[in-house]
């Protein structure tokens, strides 16, 4: 996943800052067509990326080519992603649950199950259609989809995310996810015994080569990825742990935590099928968040509890 890129499907998200610009610049296999090995760069479907170069969106060394062009030494290949067509996003009388609000911004707590915003497969129902409702002031930077997005988490993954309500928050808050300045915490429980009772797991991630919804810990067209981690308690066969972000990459504690073969509880993308309690989602709760206000330059943070079934599942291991 390169610098600037904003993956397309709602329900695979991990927590990450969004950016507006989408450019990709590369250079890409020798011999390789221009349309599969764009297609491999940017993580979209073949036909979508043979739409943008028929649009003069692909340059290769600044001059437009075909999709069948074969790369040769030194290509440089740029790609320019259009923003989404502006679509109308509807406020929806849909229940928040606000930990803190301002005139500038607001901290929400996502329920398992809800998409931040809206996309292809989940216009409606979003938190982005909730937050319109209950506020119509939001930032703008983002575009129509995405008002006040500052970044995401996981459809079935729970917890804190800070909302923006103006472009100056916005541009605030963005700098510190870019800074690695703002505290993210997450609760988790994962399959099998965690050995070590704290770890850094510093592993690149980036798209799976074999299966596009997927990520994975790899050297090709990644970025850098760090979660930090501390075993709160362990079960027989189950580890009850907490990961502070260090980055916030797609996916990035359930590719981490299934790289050290510890996948997280429930997890239908990166775990076992086996699912022994019929979890609906992962057993992932961003519990804690911490930021400097972007007007008064306060630190604020805040927590919350996981959802009922997160103690629910705590509760069962703890009597077995």
């Amino acid at each position: 996943m390169t610098e600037n890129q904003i993956e397309d499907n709602p329900l695979e998200f991990e927590d990450e800052e969004i950016v507006s610009s989408e450019i990709h610049e590369s250079e890409l296999p020798e011999g390789v067509r221009l349309d599969i090995g764009v297609t491999e760069l940017i993580g979209k479907t073949r036909s979508y990326v043979q739409t943008l170069i028929s649009d003069g969106m692909v340059e290769v060394n600044g001059a437009v080519k075909k999709a069948n062009y074969k790369i040769r030494p030194g290509d440089k290949v740029k790609v320019v992603i259009p923003p989404p067509k502006e679509l109308l996003v509807e406020a929806e009388n849909i229940p928040l649950d606000i930990v803190y609000e301002d005139e500038d911004v607001l901290v929400v707590n996502k329920p398992q199950g809800m998409v931040v915003h809206p996309a292809p497969g989940s216009w409606t129902g979003t938190l982005v259609n909730a937050l319109l409702y209950h506020c119509r002031n939001l930032s703008g930077i983002n575009g129509v989809l995405r008002p006040g997005i500052v970044h995401r988490i996981d459809k079935d993954t729970s917890g804190l995310l800070v909302v923006a309500k103006n472009d100056q928050a916005h541009q605030g808050l963005a700098a510190q996810i870019k800074e690695h300045s703002m505290a993210r915490k997450y609760i988790a429980l994962v399959h099998g015994a965690v050995l070590e009772s704290t770890g850094t797991i510093d592993a690149p991630i980036g798209r799976d080569t074999a299966d596009r919804k997927k990520m994975a810990v790899t050297f090709h067209n990644s970025k850098t990825a760090v979660t930090h981690y501390h075993v709160l308690e362990r079960f027989h066969d189950f580890t009850y742990l907490r990961a502070k972000l260090e980055t916030g990459r797609t996916h990035q504690i359930r590719v981490h935590m299934a790289y050290l073969k510890h996948p997280v509880l429930g997890d239908p993308l990166y775990g076992p099928r086996r699912n022994p309690f019929g979890l609906e989602g992962q057993m992932l709760h961003a519990e804690h968040l911490g930021f400097v206000h972007p007007r008064s330059g306060e630190w604020l943070e805040f927590t919350v509890e996981p959802p009922e079934i997160f103690t629910k599942v705590l509760e069962e291991l703890r009597k077995a």
